[in-house]
C-alpha cells in the first residue's frame, strides 16, 4: 500500500464530542494496512470513536482522514456524509436480510457500489467458506456462520477501510475460535485495512498490528501492538492476568505423532556462525513450513527457573536473563527476560524473587506449557500472506 511518494498512508483520528456522561476526546494515527485494535472497557468511548470515523456521529470538531482522503475536518467545514467514505461496517449482530437468500445477502452491497470491484465475489466465497451456504436463508445459520456472511457482506461493498465493531461479542467460545481465523485471513488475503473494536484482549493479541487502547473517553496509549504487548506499564490498563508479549516465530515442522507443530523464534544470539534458533511447541497449527506465525504468552503462564528442570511436562523451556523486575499490585513482580533478542515476560510472587535471587543480569530458564499457546494465542502475521489458503 505504499503511496507513489514513499510516504506510508494512515488513519488519522482527532475527534472532541461532549455527551452527558462522558466526553470524548480522542487522538490516534496508524498505518492503513493491517489490523488496529480500539481496546477498552465498556465505556471507555470505543464506539463512539468508530461512529464518528463512519459518519454516525458527528463530533464538536477535530479532524479524520483515511489515506489522505479527509472525512472530517471542522476546520475546514468538511463532513463526508456516510454513503461517500466507502466503508464496510459489521456489527455484534449480523444484520442480515431474512427474506433474502445467503448469495443475495453477500451481493447486496455489490450491487449498489459503482466503479470496477476489485473483490470478486468467489474470491469471497472461498475466504470466507461460504460456498455451501449460498442458497441457504440467515434463520437456518449458526451465529458464526452468519457473521461470516455478514463479513463477507461488508467486504463485497469494496469498502476503503473495514470497520468492526465487536463482532464476536455474541458468539461462544467455540464459535470464536471458529471466526478468528477468517478475520486474519481478511489481513493477509486482502490487505483491507481494518478498525477492530473489542474488549477482549485474547482477541486484541490474536488479530491486531496496531493497539488504540482507550480509558473515559481518551487515547490511553498506541503504537505497534508488538511494542505494546512488551511494555510492563500496560498491565494497568489491560488487567494483571491478561498482560502478555506478542513474538514472532516461524513453523519449522509437524510433529505428526504427538499432534504438535514446532515454531521457531529467531533471536541475537550468534552460533556456529549464524542465529541460534530457538524452538516452541504449540498444537498443531494449519500452516506449512515456512509461514510466519505470531505467539501470545501470558505472563500468568509463565514460570522461571535457576536451571533447566528435565524431569518435567512442561514442554518450552529457554535460556534467557532477566532485564528487568516491576512491582506490581499485592505480592506480585512483572519480570522481564531477554532469550537472546525476543522478550518474554513472567509474573511471579515477591517471594519467589526472594527465595530464588531474581535480579537484572540473572540467567534463567523460561518454561512455559505447550497448552498454553491454544488457538487464541497463535495466528498468522501480516507477512504471511498467500499462506493460509495453500495450507
Amino acid at each position: 500500500m505504499d503511496t507513489p511518494d514513499g510516504i506510508w498512508p494512515m488513519i488519522e483520528v482527532r475527534i472532541k464530542k461532549a455527551f452527558p456522561t462522558v466526553a470524548i476526546n480522542a487522538e490516534f494515527a496508524s498505518p492503513a494496512d493491517g489490523i488496529t485494535a480500539l481496546f477498552g472497557r465498556n465505556g471507555a468511548g470505543k464506539s463512539s470513536v468508530v461512529a464518528g470515523i463512519a459518519g454516525a456521529l458527528t463530533p464538536d470538531e477535530g479532524r479524520i482522514s483515511v489515506a489522505g482522503r479527509v472525512f472530517f475536518d471542522s476546520a475546514a467545514g468538511i463532513n463526508l456524509a456516510i454513503e461517500q467514505r466507502r466503508l464496510g461496517y459489521v456489527f455484534q449482530d449480523s444484520r442480515l436480510f431474512p427474506h433474502l437468500n445467503v448469495q443475495s445477502n453477500l451481493l447486496f452491497g455489490l450491487k449498489r457500489f459503482r466503479g470496477t470491484a476489485a473483490i470478486k465475489p468467489d474470491t469471497v466465497f472461498e475466504l470466507l467458506g461460504l460456498g455451501q451456504l449460498l442458497t441457504r436463508r440467515p434463520h437456518t445459520l449458526s451465529g458464526g456462520e452468519r457473521q461470516r456472511v455478514a463479513i463477507g457482506r461488508a467486504i463485497l461493498a469494496q469498502p476503503a477501510l473495514l470497520l468492526m465493531d465487536e463482532p464476536l461479542a455474541a458468539l461462544d467460545p467455540p464459535r470464536k475460535a471458529e471466526l478468528l481465523p477468517y478475520i486474519e485471513l481478511i489481513r493477509t488475503e486482502l490487505g483491507l485495512p481494518v478498525i477492530y473494536i473489542s474488549h477482549d484482549f485474547n482477541e486484541v493479541m490474536r488479530l491486531a498490528d496496531h493497539l488504540v487502547v482507550m480509558d473515559q473517553g481518551r487515547v490511553a496509549r498506541h503504537g505497534p501492538l508488538i511494542d505494546m504487548a512488551s511494555d510492563p506499564d500496560m498491565g494497568p490498563l489491560i488487567g494483571r492476568f491478561e498482560a502478555g508479549t506478542v513474538i514472532d516465530a516461524t513453523v519449522s515442522a509437524h510433529m505428526e505423532d504427538s499432534g504438535l507443530s514446532k515454531l521457531t523464534i529467531r533471536t541475537g544470539r550468534v552460533a556456529g556462525g549464524g542465529r541460534d534458533l530457538h524452538a516452541l511447541l504449540v498444537p498443531r497449527v494449519d500452516a506449512p513450513p515456512g509461514t510466519s506465525m505470531r505467539v501470545r504468552i501470558r505472563t500468568r503462564d509463565v514460570a522461571l527457573a535457576l536451571s533447566e528442570p528435565l524431569d518435567t511436562s512442561i514442554s518450552n523451556r529457554l535460556p534467557g536473563t532477566i532485564t528487568h523486575l516491576s512491582p506490581r499490585e499485592g505480592p506480585f513482580v512483572d519480570a522481564t527476560v531477554d532469550v537472546g533478542g525476543a522478550v518474554i515476560r513472567a509474573l511471579v510472587t515477591t517471594d519467589s524473587v526472594q527465595r530464588l535471587g531474581l535480579e537484572p543480569g540473572k540467567n534463567v530458564w523460561v518454561l512455559f506449557k505447550a497448552a498454553a499457546l491454544d488457538s487464541r494465542s497463535v495466528g498468522f502475521t501480516r507477512r504471511a500472506r498467500g499462506s493460509a489458503l495453500q495450507s
